[in-house]
């Protein structure tokens, strides 16, 4: 039965039109969103009608997991199909393609099978070198609203961006270059996120005779968090819920766990002793109300194209974020808040408002796009596809995700429990039905050995050497090429 529910699901897809062209792929990458989603949760600060719409015309997975809780390597392990314990890309410091100049990335397939392949925004990390031109047969560059100084880093076509007048907005100065949230003396059109949308949804409304796929990357809510001033008025000091953020929630982690979360205390610190807590969280949500509403748009174009009727589109955030859960800023950790992530899929063949719950991995939307489109597999991925789940939600009892941060941390979800181990053999253990928030490690408790066995054996049996630094390289950003230093 299963089978035929997967070739059904598979013929929808290849029948969509009338000429039974291949599917049209919109991907929408949204950056540190985590679960604060209406469809998701019932948390007061998740108001998104526009991603919950998304996933009432098609299937939202409950249980979707970052490969990685930082942008580079879970951008790359989604794109490469490979997890960071195959290719060594464990942080933001890695260049993918000098170290695996053999790796087909998910654009290059789809180029490869004819597909004309277009992207813009942050597809894969933001920073210069990681996103090399040949993959695309067009792209529009992130345009930035951030204040970082990029004087002296290679940006083809994007100069230098200051900071906007009356920086820090939020007054958390001299703090981090990023900690910084308001309302830019801009147009909301003229946000970077906006502007890239405005060109997605340009496209969308033209005719094409090749099939499509569209990466469009929205940068908020990342920080800094500047949004138009009619999404922070959506938020009242009164409405915002902080977080639940025990003193004492670090008492039973190993050190390894205090460490990562020690590299985002500091912050955490600096916003409570200012008085910004809540200030802080609302922006957040504010920040996740417009790029919400940059989704909306999205859709609209495409329901007002004549792509509307055969486009799959999905819609994912590369991790989680932190804002003061185990007494933590930022992402970067294997707890849930940094690494669970909304995950939605819409096409032909896919049952509207169906629910999964089974744990799936972002790494699963390589294996699972080439399939419903028709795309030759590569060589290998690492990714189990999705299309057995989008027949059948019910099925495939067993699957689990797993998830690492730098080299030798590794956590897994499967069922109810979420277990991380450490480098230095340090464990956690949570149960994640009686205790969301994660306030108890049960690593240590009686009876939990064979738990802690069973979900071990799920966790990489090898670990591959970090990739090496930038600094490795000299990177030509004209040529677009690397020569390691000698």
């Amino acid at each position: 039965m299963k089978v035929i529910q997967i070739i059904t699901v598979l013929a929808a897809f290849a029948s969509s039109s009338a000429a039974g062209a291949k599917p049209n792929v919109l991907l929408i990458l949204a950056d540190d969103l985590n679960d604060w989603v209406g469809a998701l949760t019932s948390h007061p600060n998740a108001r998104t009608p526009n991603i919950d719409r998304l996933a009432g015309s098609g299937m939202l997975f409950r249980q979707a997991y970052a490969a990685s809780p930082k942008c580079n390597p879970s951008r790359t392990a989604l794109l490469l199909g490979l997890a960071p314990a195959t290719t060594g890309i464990y942080d933001n410091g890695h260049w993918w393609r000098p170290h695996l100049p053999e790796a087909v990335a998910l654009p290059e397939a789809f180029r490869r099978a004819g597909y004309h392949v277009a992207g813009g925004g942050k597809i894969f990390h933001h920073t210069a070198g990681f996103n090399p031109p040949d993959l695309w047969d067009e792209y529009f560059d992130l345009r930035f609203d951030d204040p970082w100084d990029r004087a002296g880093q290679a940006y083809p076509g994007i100069g230098p961006v200051r900071p906007p007048p009356g920086h820090p907005l939020a007054g958390m100065t001299p703090f981090r270059h990023e900690l910084d949230w308001g309302s830019l003396p801009i147009r909301d059109a003229d946000y970077g996120d906006a502007r890239t949308v405005a060109w997605a949804a340009d496209f969308l409304r033209q005719g094409r005779a090749q099939p499509f796929l569209l990466a469009v990357g929205l940068f908020h809510p990342h920080l800094p968090w500047y949004a138009p001033q009619e999404f922070f008025a959506a938020f009242e000091a009164d409405q915002t819920v902080l977080p639940a953020a025990p003193a004492d929630d670090l008492a039973d982690v190993p050190a390894e766990g205090r460490r990562l979360a020690g590299r985002g205390a500091e912050v955490f610190e600096a916003i409570r002793a200012a008085g910004k807590w809540s200030e802080a969280v609302r922006a957040y949500a504010a920040n996740i109300a417009f790029a919400d509403a940059l989704v909306g748009r999205l859709l609209d174009a495409l329901e007002q194209s004549p792509h509307a009727g055969n486009t799959v589109v999905v819609f994912a955030s590369d991790h989680g974020f932190h804002l003061g859960e185990k007494q933590h800023w930022y992402k970067s950790t294997l707890w849930e808040r940094a690494t669970h992530v909304p995950l939605v899929i819409r096409g032909p063949g896919v049952a509207p408002g169906s629910v999964c719950d089974r744990p799936v991995s972002l790494l699963d939307l390589y294996p699972t796009l080439l399939e419903l489109a028709g795309v030759p597999a590569v060589s290998r991925l690492d990714g189990r596809s999705l299309t057995g789940l989008l027949a059948d939600p019910d099925s495939e009892p067993n699957r689990h995700a797993g998830i690492t941060y730098l080299r030798g941390n590794h956590a897994v979800r499967r069922g109810r429990w979420l277990y991380i181990r450490y480098r230095d053999g340090g464990e956690e253990l949570y149960d994640r039905e009686a205790d969301p928030h994660e306030l108890a490690n049960l690593a240590d408790s009686e009876g939990r050995s064979d738990v802690k066995r069973a979900l071990g054996e799920l966790l990489p049996r090898e670990n591959a050497a970090a990739a090496p630094l930038k600094n490795a390289y000299v990177f030509d950003a004209k040529a677009y090429s690397w020569v390691p230093k000698p």
